[in-house]
C-alpha cells in the first residue's frame, strides 16, 4: 500500500543526505519513544511525551515499553479520540515520516 508523503519530495530536494548507515544500523532497533518523539506526540495528541499517552490509554500499562498490554481493539479507538489521526495505521507512517525527516535533517 503506498501512503501519500512529503517525505520522498524532500529528499530528492536534498542536497546532501547522509548515509543511512550512519543514521541508523542494519539490525540496531529504534526506541519506540525516539520515533514518537516529544515534537511529534506534542503537535498530533494530547499528550506531553508517548509514555504520558500509553499510561493514559484503557490498560494496565505504565509506560510506551508496555505498549503490548493495551488491549486489542481498544488502542485505535483511543488514537482516534485523542490524536489527530483516524487510527493507529495512520499514526504509525505519520510517526515513521517525521523520525526519518528528523534523522536526516529534512
Amino acid at each position: 500500500m503506498v501512503r501519500e508523503s512529503d517525505l520522498a519530495e524532500a529528499a530528492a530536494e536534498a542536497d546532501d543526505l547522509p548515509d543511512p548507515r550512519d543514521v541508523v544500523g542494519e539490525h540496531e532497533e529504534i526506541p519506540i519513544t525516539d520515533i514518537f518523539d516529544e515534537t511529534f506526540v506534542q503537535e498530533h495528541t494530547d499528550f506531553e511525551n508517548f509514555d504520558e499517552m500509553v499510561v493514559a490509554s484503557p490498560s494496565d500499562a505504565d509506560s510506551a515499553a508496555e505498549l503490548a498490554l493495551v488491549p486489542d481493539g481498544t488502542w485505535d479507538e483511543f488514537v482516534a479520540e485523542t490524536t489527530t489521526f483516524e487510527d493507529e495505521e495512520a499514526m504509525v507512517f505519520a510517526a515513521r515520516d517525521h523520525w526519518v525527516e528528523t534523522q536526516l535533517g529534512l
